[in-house]
């Protein structure tokens, strides 16, 4: 497996597995994904972007957005992670959350946090599992299908940035 920044090349394949998420109900609240890589990367730190490939096949990616364009949260990014529904369970997850955090580190962000469905018991775990922990529970924070959907706030800090 390799895993690199991912790229406009990359595209298709990244949209394919995102709409597979989006398809189970319980990893996002959009309903579809962007039309275009542009529109996609836009949103995201371009150095916060990863794919894992095996056979120049995508199997996973992440990237990082900004939380806000105010300067006090300038080191403060939301996770985006996603694994092709055959290669979940062979630690792909892992491999790309624990790239993220090292490359935001490398970035200067000093804290991430991750919006998850309760429901997305795996997502919780792996975020868990990589140092993040539950800071709160937003209860009905929007609608999802025509209904309101709940959604835990996880957060990581930084042991190394932002600590002076």
């Amino acid at each position: 497996m390799e895993m690199r920044l991912a790229n406009e090349e990359d595209w298709e394949q990244i949209k394919y597995i995102y709409e597979a998420g989006i398809s189970t109900g319980n990893a996002t609240f959009e309903m579809s994904a962007p039309s275009s890589y542009e529109q996609w990367i836009s949103t995201a730190d371009k150095l916060c972007t990863f794919v894992m490939l095996h056979n120049d096949t995508v199997k996973g990616w992440c990237r990082l957005s900004p939380v806000s364009y105010r300067a006090v949260y300038a080191g403060v990014g939301e996770v985006g992670i996603y694994v092709h529904p055959k290669a979940i369970g062979l630690g792909i997850g892992n491999k790309l959350l624990g790239k993220l955090i090292a490359s935001s580190e490398e970035q200067g962000y000093w804290m991430l946090q991750a919006s998850i469905f309760p429901e997305n018991k795996a997502s919780i775990e792996l975020h868990k599992k990589n140092g993040f922990r539950v800071v709160g529970y937003r209860e009905r924070i929007g609608k999802h299908n025509g209904e309101w959907r709940d959604n835990l706030l996880l957060e990581r800090r930084s042991k190394f940035t932002g600590n002076d």
